[in-house]
């Protein structure tokens, strides 16, 4: 993935004219064959499209399909809510549900915690962004399994053990991404190359890390930072994810591809659905 800062620079306006063709089209098909879309309520007031398969263009407005349980900060509906920075985002989730969602989905109930936390999070920090629990852990699916990739496991702080790192973006059936960081996070002098569960190269991580487990470091190989830098990204590319086209050209931007796309339109769909 690439810095949304960044990347709009480097495509060229009939490239990405063409590619947001081919979404429309899949997208099209997609809503042809009734894949919804699903809107999450926050006690913070938010409204989120979980996978945006369908555009405005082929469908209209999403379809609010509401899931039964929705994240729920600890403690009552009117109590403050913890700041990110004096604790982990998890805290922001009730246990309960995690649980219950977890068991519903198949999604590792620590990673769900980050998923819901991270959601949580920036609903109430960017309330215009309109993202949702279930892209976030859609994307965690897609990018490595919910940090489970080659054997790795999410230990109890949430970190990913051993750490989660791609392959050498060496323009070999990849983007050409010289290295940032000086192999620091991924360990490669010579190349970039994405880490951690949300899969965030170097020089994306030097923008957008942040602590969501509040244990004073930011680290891409942490559920809880990851998703929380990833939710961050997802709405610092200014599009509003509760709409079809704006869900749509966000996760575009965060991976570019119809094929990623639609992975992550198809994960996060079948998350609404069992939830």
């Amino acid at each position: 993935m690439s810095d949304p800062t960044t990347s709009a620079t480097r495509r060229s306006v009939r490239a990405r004219s063409r590619r947001e063709r081919m979404l429309l089209r899949t997208a099209v098909s997609l809503g042809a064959l009734g894949v919804g879309t699903l809107a999450v309520g926050l006690v913070l007031a938010f409204t989120g499209v979980g996978s945006g398969a369908s555009t405005e263009a082929a469908a209209g407005e999403p379809t609010g399909h509401v899931a039964d349980a929705a994240p729920e900060a600890s403690g009552s509906a009117d109590a403050d809510v913890q700041v990110v920075g004096s604790g982990s985002i998890t805290a922001l989730v009730q246990p309960a549900w995690a649980k219950q969602i977890a068991q519903q989905t198949g999604i590792p109930e620590r990673a769900m915690r980050a998923y819901a936390g991270a959601t949580i999070s920036v609903a109430r920090d960017q309330p215009g962004c309109g993202l949702a629990w279930n892209t976030l852990a859609a994307i965690g699916e897609v990018e490595s399994d919910h940090g489970r990739i080659g054997g790795s496991v999410l230990d109890d702080t949430g970190r990913a053990t051993p750490g989660i790192v791609g392959i050498a973006l060496d323009g070999d059936g990849v983007a050409d991404i010289a290295d940032t960081d000086g192999g620091a996070l991924d360990g490669d002098s010579e190349h970039d190359r994405a880490v951690g569960p949300m899969q965030m190269i170097p020089q994306t991580w030097a923008v957008y890390a942040v602590d969501g487990s509040g244990d004073g470091v930011a680290d891409p190989q942490n559920i809880d930072d990851a998703a929380l830098a990833a939710a961050h990204y997802l709405c610092a590319t200014g599009y509003d994810l509760s709409t079809s086209s704006g869900w749509i050209a966000a996760i575009d931007a965060y991976n570019q591809g119809v094929d990623y796309n639609n992975a992550v339109a198809a994960v996060a769909n079948r998350f609404a659905a069992a939830a």
